[in-house]
Formats: C-alpha cells, sequence, structure tokens
C-alpha cells in the first residue's frame, strides 16, 4: 500500500532526536512506523554503540501493534517474537521489548545506552518510564520515535511536546488524513464517537479536557435505548424470528463500602457481542450488610435471571473483595471470575460508543438503577486525569458492574 501525504512527511522530516506522531485512531500513524520508520532506524544503527528498545503500555500490546504487523510485512526470518528475556530479533539486531505501565517493568533501562527507542502509545505510559529513557539517549546519534492519541491538556507528554528547548519534532493527525480509509468506514466511527470527548480526541487528534456529564447523548435520547421486556428471548427459542435473540449472559458484580452499594448487572449479548442488552440491574445498601447477606441478594438475583433466560456464562466480580468471592464460589453453582479491571477510561469509552451507535439497549421496568447511574455520572473536574466523580452523588457502583459484565467483549464492541 502506498503512503498518504502525511506519512510521506514524516519520512522526510522526521529527523530530530524526539520524533511523535500524535492524533486520532485509524490515521495512519503505527502503518509507517512498521512498514519503514522502524526497520530504517535499526538499519542505520547496525554495529553501532548502544542497545535498541521497543516500550510500550505491555509486551502484548507490543506484539499485537508493532512486532505482528511488522511480521506480516518482513517474514518470521526478519522479525522474531518475544523470548523469555524480552529480546526479539528485529531486522538484525536484538530489541529489548518492554512494559511501561510500572517502572519496575523498565528496570534494565537504568545503565543502559540506548542507540534507538521506539515507543507505542506513549501517552499512556507512566510518566518516571519517560523520564528514565530521556537520560538514555546519550549517544550523538540516538533518537526516539513515538505514536501515541492524545489525552488531557495537562498531561506530562503535552507539556514534554510543548517545550521550547527540546529537539522534538511533533507531526499532528485527525482520521481524515487517512485517504485509504473507506468514507462509510469514517462516516461509521464518526457516528460512534459523536458527542463525546472521545470524537474530538481520536477522530479530531485534540487534546481536550474531560467535563460535565459523562453520557450527555444518552441523558437527551433516553427513550431511544429503554426496550420491553419481550423484546428479548434466549437462543434456544428458535420460533421467534422477531425477537432478539440472546447468545451470551454475563452478571458484574461491585462490592461497595459503607457509604456505597453492592450492585449486580446481567447483561446479555447477541452472536456478534456487538449489541448489548441490560437485562437487570439491581443495588442493596452496603452499610450493615453481611457476607451472607450479600450471597443470598446475589443469588436471588442470578437465580431470577436464569429462570427467565434459561442460562448464565459467567459471573464477574470486583477483585479487590477475594473473601467475598471465595463465598460466593463456594456457596453458588455459578461460574465466578474475578473482574478484569481495564482501565476506567476505556470502560468509559466502550460505553460511549455503544451510545451514540445506538446498540446499547436497556429492559424498561429492571433497571432503574443503571439509568439513573448513567444519567447521574459527571467528570471530576478538580482532577487533571480523566476521572469520574465518585463522592456519592452519583451510583458508581452500578456502572462498576455493568461494566464487569462486558469487559470481556470490549474488542467485539469497539469492532477492533
Amino acid at each position: 500500500m502506498p503512503y498518504t501525504n502525511k506519512q510521506k512527511e514524516y519520512i522526510a522530516k522526521a529527523n530530530h532526536r524526539w520524533n511523535f506522531k500524535t492524533g486520532a485512531v485509524r490515521s495512519g500513524k503505527s502503518y509507517v512506523d512498521v512498514t519503514a520508520i522502524i526497520p530504517m532506524r535499526i538499519r542505520e544503527r547496525i554495529n553501532k554503540d548502544g542497545l535498541i528498545f521497543i516500550i510500550g503500555v505491555s509486551k502484548e500490546t507490543i506484539e499485537r501493534n508493532v512486532l505482528q504487523p511488522m511480521r506480516e510485512r518482513y517474514g518470521k526470518a526478519i522479525v522474531g517474537t518475544i523470548n523469555n528475556r524480552n529480546i526479539a530479533h528485529v531486522c538484525g539486531e536484538d530489541v529489548y521489548c518492554l512494559g511501561a505501565e510500572k517502572v519496575s517493568q523498565v528496570a534494565k533501562i537504568q545503565g543502559a545506552s540506548a542507540k534507538y527507542v521506539y515507543g507505542d502509545e506513549v501517552a499512556k505510559w507512566h510518566e518516571d518510564v519517560f523520564n528514565m529513557i530521556k537520560s538514555r539517549l546519550d549517544r550523538p546519534y540516538s533518537c526516539f520515535d513515538g505514536s501515541l492519541n492524545p489525552e488531557y491538556p495537562d498531561h506530562w507528554l503535552k507539556k514534554f511536546l510543548d517545550s521550547d528547548d527540546i529537539d522534538v519534532y511533533c507531526q499532528k493527525y485527525t482520521i481524515f488524513d487517512n485517504s485509504f480509509l473507506s468514507r462509510s468506514f469514517v462516516d461509521n466511527l464518526c457516528k460512534e464517537y459523536e458527542g463525546t470527548i472521545f470524537y474530538d480526541r481520536l477522530i479530531l487528534g485534540k487534546w481536550v479536557r474531560a467535563e460535565g456529564a459523562i453520557y450527555e447523548n444518552f441523558i437527551d435520547n433516553k427513550s431511544e435505548f429503554i426496550i420491553p421486556k419481550e423484546k428479548v428471548t434466549p437462543s434456544k427459542d428458535e420460533n421467534i424470528k422477531e425477537k432478539v435473540k440472546i447468545e451470551y449472559i454475563n452478571i458484574g458484580v461491585d462490592f461497595g463500602g459503607n457509604k456505597s452499594q453492592h450492585a449486580f448487572v446481567a447483561t446479555g449479548f447477541d452472536a456478534n457481542r456487538e449489541n448489548v442488552y441490560v437485562l437487570k440491574s439491581r443495588c442493596i445498601n452496603a452499610k450493615g450488610t453481611s457476607v451472607e447477606d450479600i450471597v443470598h441478594a446475589f443469588v436471588r438475583f442470578a437465580d431470577e435471571i436464569k429462570r427467565i433466560y434459561g442460562f448464565i456464562d459467567k459471573v464477574y466480580c470486583d477483585n479487590a473483595e477475594q473473601a467475598i468471592i471465595n463465598e460466593l464460589r463456594n456457596k453458588t453453582e455459578y461460574n465466578i471470575r474475578n473482574s478484569i479491571k481495564n482501565e476506567i477510561i476505556d470502560r468509559i469509552r466502550c460505553e460511549d460508543v455503544l451510545i451514540s451507535s445506538r446498540r446499547l439497549f436497556i429492559v424498561e421496568n429492571e433497571n432503574d438503577a443503571l439509568i439513573d447511574g448513567l444519567s447521574n455520572a459527571v467528570w471530576d473536574d478538580k482532577q487533571q486525569k480523566d476521572v469520574r466523580l465518585d463522592d456519592g452523588t452519583s451510583n458508581i457502583d452500578i456502572l462498576d458492574a455493568f461494566e464487569y459484565s462486558f469487559e470481556p467483549f470490549i474488542k467485539a464492541i469497539l469492532r477492533s
């Protein structure tokens, strides 16, 4: 595939010590790196002193975002896999592949001289990791290439990119810079993020602050998301063609403290796991509630879902409360698991996509708690980061439980 004008510009002008591409998803930032920039940088430094690093949020994201696409382009002989020493042989050099979510993950950078570093999803790194790298680029030919989606304006990386006394080249992308995307794909993606902070960040590539109500699109169009209970049916009812057939059912469970609530949310999914149907949600006060009370309340909730829909696949519980989870495993017949607990901002992004694309359906008269939670959730304007306000003025527990129920299917929901 040929390169876009933006990609050609990066190849021609990204000859600084620090080189960044920041902006929209699917705008071509990573493509030019894996097909041209990374191989070129490595080959230019063959036999020169210093180590080469590819750093991402985790080793798994490095494999998915960087090495696998390179391997598909150049083959296994040129791009190897990460071994148990965190090294992959790439373009004739040993490359250290390290996760940047924790400083401890990249401790071996300390004391090492880096001739080249490639950074994937740099805005999601721990700041101390980035600061550690700055001191390692100590050769005259050392350089860094990084790719990222923007976050909030006060982000530590934004301050670095805006500095005047650093040899940095920063190229900004919108989704419209990728001329090889189909018009229908771009239009659909724009609709999915319309009315959210993610439109500004992931479509227009802007660094913007999260303010006000989180789910404005839901608040303004509540009636569009409510469906009658009779509309959904388990998949075994093959003769009822006009109803939505539920293929999977997960229950999310959040355990509250004395000033909050325990929450249960049963969520159904169709065969493609793209559409989400909230079947029932319930909260009980946490204060004065024993573990035995929680178990009894959960069993009543889960048994009703099983009676109506015929099955429950898995139950995902707040993994911070292992004692309660063990009791649920011992006292119930259900498949009890720990919640995945993705970053809250990623869970919010998924909910916003479901709402904007009208793929969220809430069974009427069974979900007052969740409707209240979505309606009253706001960003915490006292925080620099994207943080959902959790001061008791809105039902965050029900949102956490809902998110635990759909987390295993986030990739399918986002169609990524």
